[in-house]
């Protein structure tokens, strides 16, 4: 039987069996209303799937003990069927219900990742029983991510749900993309291996020395990864000097041990240090991606030397360091000397030299044989005589060459200073001297003369500037008479009125007076003015 307010199905339509009802909300607000009922029917034909914004977790429908519902008799008594959902109306309603529940996030593993050209993300989330259709928009794409999506990885993914009508499908429309456990470390350790990079530290890469007096090792006292660095010391060289400085090298604080011992060691003076442990799962081997691990291989004075896991295990530590070793057997070959092939090389290069040695002293005692050989070395005194006989006679044509010279260059300057003594400036210097003295007393003469008659001159012209000086005409008992603050003199009596002020100046003295009467004219017949 089916569920109450469930009709007989047709295909493609889904049909309630009473009347069916608007998609708004119609009648009361209480329980009774025509959506209460409505929503009612639809949970009981679709069990929890419009409940995914409520507080409380969906249960499941329960069949009610109300009456079955029955097909109607037939006859003219039959109730006319309801209109049924089209497919449109019912996936807008499915798309209105689950808009309803805004943001959710849900936790999965990413699968069929891919970037459209667009810049549209497209992957989906799926777990053990159900697949869920992701899309990140091309405009979120950029920060959507907390770290770069993979295949696999496990993370939250935050959006909203949208349904997709012509295929009838629904997908969440993701905001937000973070790893979960293992994938958000992944994400930090990313992270930190750009900044690491960006700062240089994947590029230093020192030589590894040759010969090391001593081998600093940084391992669990107890792990196989020390077991087999020492197997490959007792095959390469027995003996060789090796320091331990024993770290745990998984688990909580191994990153700080590993660090710490490495700077033990690296305070003690060795030569080359290296950090290795055996194989393990990424969790096993994440205290050699630890940031304090890193720093103490970059500070390290030492090259450093890493053997950390197997071939395709690649840390953090890998990196930073000198030189990577694929496992702590290969880290032993990297920094041991071999002594089989030390004591080869030192035999050949023994052999080498005592070949080279001996083909220097059969030189040697060739060239001494064929110079016992020269007639010179068994006659040396006739040698000698030879060579006395040479160097006489080399003596001799020096001396005479050179008092040929010395004669030669002796007539040569006799003649030099004869023909100086005839060109001798001194008579012409005489001849001048004279000649000057006469200038000079000419030059004197007329000086005089020139003088005398300037003095002359200079005595007539004053004569007649003093007789023509205003002073001189002053000094014979004249005057000059000016208005009080002008410069230029009275010359008419009718320029001044009475009561003017006037400044007379005589040949010693000013005086001023005030203007009492005036007269005009020259004479007897002069006009007054009061």
């Amino acid at each position: 039987m089916a569920p109450r307010g469930v009709a007989a199905r047709r295909p493609g339509r889904i049909a309630p069996a009473t009347r069916r009802p608007a998609l708004t909300r119609q009648g009361g607000s209480g329980d009774n209303g025509p959506m209460a009922r409505r929503r009612k029917k639809e949970t009981d034909v679709f069990p929890g799937l419009f409940d995914a914004g409520s507080a409380k977790s969906p249960e499941p429908a329960r069949p009610k003990a109300a009456r079955p519902v029955e097909p109607a008799p037939p006859g003219p008594t039959r109730a006319p069927a309801a209109r049924p959902f089209t497919v449109g109306e019912l996936t807008a309603h499915i798309r209105a219900r689950l808009e309803e529940t805004g943001q959710v996030s849900v936790e999965g593993e990413i699968s069929g990742c891919r970037r459209h050209s667009s810049g549209h993300v497209y992957f989906d989330l799926k777990d053990s029983g159900a697949r869920l259709s992701c899309v990140v928009w091309r405009s979120r794409a950029a920060r959507a991510f907390a770290a770069e999506p993979e295949e696999g990885m496990q993370v939250i993914a935050t959006g909203r749900l949208d349904v997709y009508a012509p295929r009838g499908s629904y997908s969440l429309v993701v905001d937000r993309v973070e790893p979960v456990g293992i994938g958000a470390r992944l994400a930090e350790l990313e992270a930190l291996k750009r900044e690491l990079e960006a700062l240089g530290w994947f590029e230093r890469r020192r030589p590894l020395p040759a010969l090391p007096r001593v081998v600093g090792v940084v391992t669990s006292r107890d792990g196989a990864a020390l077991r087999d660095f020492l197997r490959t010391r007792s095959l390469r060289f027995p003996g060789y000097p090796v320091r331990l400085a024993h770290a745990a090298v998984q688990g909580p604080g191994s990153a700080l041990e590993i660090a710490d011992a490495l700077r033990r060691l690296d305070a003690t003076g060795v030569d080359v240090i290296v950090v290795c442990r055996g194989g393990g799962s990424l969790e096993d081997l994440w205290a050699f991606n630890e940031r304090a691990v890193a720093d103490a291989i970059h500070a390290a004075s030492v090259p450093v030397v890493t053997g950390v896991g197997h071939e395709t295990d690649t840390t953090l530590a890998d990196l930073v360091a000198d030189h990577r070793a694929h496992t702590p057997t290969d880290a032993a070959q990297a920094v041991l000397p071999d002594r089989a092939a030390l004591v080869a090389e030192l035999e050949r290069i023994t052999a080498h030299l005592g070949q080279g040695f001996e083909r220097a002293f059969a030189r040697r005692a060739e060239r001494l044989a064929a110079l016992a050989r020269r007639s010179v070395l068994r006659r040396p005194a006739r040698l000698l005589e030879e060579r006395t006989r040479v160097l006489a006679d080399r003596r001799a044509r020096m001396t005479g060459s050179l008092g040929a010279a010395l004669s030669a260059r002796g007539a040569r300057l006799a003649e030099l200073e004869r023909r100086l003594a005839r060109q001798s400036p001194r008579q012409r210097l005489e001849r001048w001297s004279s000649s000057l003295v006469e200038l000079t007393h000419r030059l004197s003469r007329a000086a005089e003369r020139a003088l005398d008659a300037s003095a002359q001159r200079f005595a007539l012209l004053g004569g007649r500037l003093e007789g023509l000086s205003p002073l001189a005409v002053l000094a014979r008992g004249y005057s000059v008479t000016t208005p009080v603050g002008e410069v230029e003199p009275l010359r008419d009596a009718s320029a001044v009125s009475v009561g003017d002020v006037l400044e007379t100046r005589l040949a010693k003295g000013f005086l001023r007076t005030r203007v009492e009467e005036v007269r005009s004219g020259d004479g007897d017949g002069a006009e007054e003015h009061a």
